[in-house]
């Protein structure tokens, strides 16, 4: 009796531990899930509209409005896709577009790093005071310059021409753009720099050979912010733009409203919406990896 007792009172511990551990893991499996199944409804839930437009692109005008809505058309009608490029001189559009969008998006992150890399590597008198002025100029909402900034255009004798939507990228890129490197830049170990320097490599050596390839997933980053803001830009095309053949996928878009037209062009607008967020959607699928990790490793310095 004093034998088992014993061998009992040895083995209770470790059962209950065991019990303590499949309890933890039974706890932490029940939390996961309902954490995905939380996220998973929360992602279903920001996709709605996306889907609902889909949906709407391929519909009849008249199924549009219909209660309760029809999310899966029968039969979809894809003649809408096929208006949308007959009413539309959908070619020049995309390619004034991508005039704007790839003319702003090389200078904005060439120029962009070659400030964050001043910002971050050299030193020189009033660095970071004009840090800080440049960080301040984020706040400054941009209904306040874009009267000034207008004048200065048509003294230059740049409106209706694709500088405007051009040039400002190429003078810093932004200021968020510098601020986003600059943070990736001081993640960049400095043994690196001075080895480079002792091999007699000078700053704009270091930064072209070493500091841009090291540099890609916050490069990446700031080139799909840059391609979606002026992929999207709807105000800057329209207010330097005047003539339809300079107009953007934007304009384009919004020419096809019931006023303009002298119906309700609803399942158009839908169908071109669909075209116009495509390149975004497969961007963002193409970088996803890369642009991840350059949200993740920005502003990690060591």
């Amino acid at each position: 009796m004093t034998t088992l007792s014993k061998s009992t009172l040895a083995k209770s511990p470790t059962n209950d531990q065991n019990r303590r551990h499949l309890g933890k893991k039974a706890q932490a499996a029940i939390s996961k899930g309902v954490a995905y199944l939380l996220l998973t409804l929360g992602g279903l839930l920001m996709a709605l509209p996306f889907f609902w437009l889909v949906s709407s692109s391929l519909k009849p005008i008249q199924l549009i409005y219909v209660v309760p809505p029809i999310w899966i058309p029968d039969p979809p009608r894809w003649k809408n896709y096929a208006d949308v490029f007959t009413m539309l001189p959908f070619g020049l559009y995309f390619r004034n577009t991508m005039t704007i969008v790839i003319g702003s998006l090389v200078g904005q992150v060439l120029t962009g790093a070659m400030g964050a890399y001043a910002f971050a590597r050299l030193r020189w008198p009033g660095r970071d005071m004009w840090f800080a002025i440049l960080m301040a100029t984020m706040m400054l909402p941009g209904a306040v310059t874009m009267i000034p900034v207008f004048i200065i255009f048509k003294w230059l004798k740049w409106l209706n021409t694709f500088l405007p939507l051009i040039v400002p990228a190429w003078l810093g890129g932004g200021a968020f753009s510098i601020f986003l490197l600059r943070q990736f830049f001081l993640t960049i170990p400095m043994d690196l720099e001075d080895a480079a320097r002792i091999d007699g490599a000078s700053s704009a050596m270091i930064f072209g050979r070493i500091m841009l390839p090291l540099a890609v997933p916050a490069i990446t980053v700031v080139s799909v912010f840059s391609f979606l803001g002026h992929w999207n830009d709807f105000m800057g095309p329209l207010i330097y733009l005047n003539t339809s053949d300079k107009h953007t996928l934007a304009l384009g878009i919004n020419a096809l409203q019931g006023l303009e037209w002298g119906r309700d062009n609803t399942e158009l607008l839908m169908a071109a919406g669909v075209v116009m967020v495509t390149p975004a959607i497969l961007l963002f699928i193409a970088a996803q990896d890369v642009f991840v990790q350059g949200i993740v490793m920005t502003g990690i310095k060591g």
